[in-house]
């Protein structure tokens, strides 16, 4: 018997359930740094709810990737753009954000980047979804949800933003690998 259709959450219903598990840990000291693209647009409504003081900080991973070296610019996404941090890295307490953690092999370009900057405090890791399929020992201290089993690796889940405003509402969609919008 066929497994039964994997049924997506709803991305603003697990927004506010993110906001909330922030809001505990919440300090004026605290930055976010979300990972282009969709976990800059997480970002920047994580930092406007959560009222935080740190300026808000973006990451483009592209030349930390470890499979860089053996896809070279096939590996870049088009439009790349370039990390802002705009605030001292040394002794912060930081939270990536990025939309759904798979492998952690993005999340581990992310602090490489990150520590090209400085020596964070604390390091700390906020993701809208879990979709399973790890290949190395990292693990979000702040996950909105975790699939209940997980997806086969010639499937994406995409955040996807419904129009330009940084509050637009935010939603999930399910694509096969190599289907227009896999990078």
């Amino acid at each position: 018997m066929p497994p039964t259709p994997l049924s997506l959450p709803d991305a603003e219903r697990l927004f506010a359930i993110l906001v909330e598990k922030l809001r505990t840990d919440a300090t004026p000291d605290m930055a976010l740094v979300g990972i282009h693209t969709s976990g800059v647009w997480l970002a920047e409504r994580l930092h406007a709810a959560l009222g935080l003081a740190m300026p808000l900080g973006s990451i483009d991973v592209s030349y930390h990737r470890d499979d860089y070296a053996s896809r070279g610019n096939r590996n870049l996404p088009r439009g790349n753009k370039a990390s802002s941090i705009p605030f001292e890295v040394e002794g912060a307490h930081i939270v990536i954000v990025d939309d759904v953690l798979y492998t952690g092999r993005t999340i581990r370009a992310a602090m490489n980047e990150l520590f090209d900057h400085g020596r964070p405090g604390r390091l700390d890791l906020a993701v809208l979804v879990d979709r399973g399929g790890r290949e190395l020992p990292i693990f979000a201290r702040y996950c909105a949800h975790t699939l209940e089993r997980p997806l086969p690796a010639t499937q994406k889940l995409v955040l996807a933003r419904r129009g330009d405003a940084a509050d637009a509402p935010l939603g999930l969609t399910l694509q096969e690998q190599g289907e227009q919008g896999d990078a």
